[in-house]
């Protein structure tokens, strides 16, 4: 069964494994998958991921999911731009997720990055999802 939304699923398994208090969280490997963990790893929403092959040698990505005195570092995480509405935005009128303390991950023609780093870049594009 193919997936329309891999991006939206990868976020959802984040959420309900924070929900379920779990350490690490699986999902199929894909590089937008992969580039979106490396953004919220180096903003410090997650611990860290791992690719693994699994029996039938495809990838799989192992998620460490990341809390801070028992609670969830991920507040809240959910997608912006969905297949059936593309959500782009120029540098200038790219939002603030909660006053800035929340980050958007957008993906630019230089890559995926942090709103703030699109906005230091003088770049904008497509917004995937916003993590608070």
């Amino acid at each position: 069964m193919t997936m329309t939304d891999p991006l939206g699923d990868m976020l959802t398994r984040i959420r309900n494994g924070h929900m379920a208090k779990k350490a690490l969280v699986e999902c199929p490997m894909s590089k937008l998958r992969a580039a979106v963990l490396t953004v919220l790893k180096k903003e410090g929403f997650i611990r860290g991921y791992s690719i693994k092959t699994n029996d039938n040698k495809k990838d799989i990505l192992i998620i460490e999911l990341k809390y801070f005195e028992g609670k969830p570092a991920i507040k809240e995480i959910k997608r912006s731009s969905k297949p059936g509405l593309r959500l782009y935005s120029s540098m200038k009128d790219m939002p603030l997720n909660y006053g800035g303390l929340g980050i958007s991950i957008v993906s630019t023609s230089k890559g995926l990055m942090s709103d703030h780093e699109a906005r230091s870049a003088n770049i904008g594009g497509e917004i995937l999802c916003s993590v608070f």
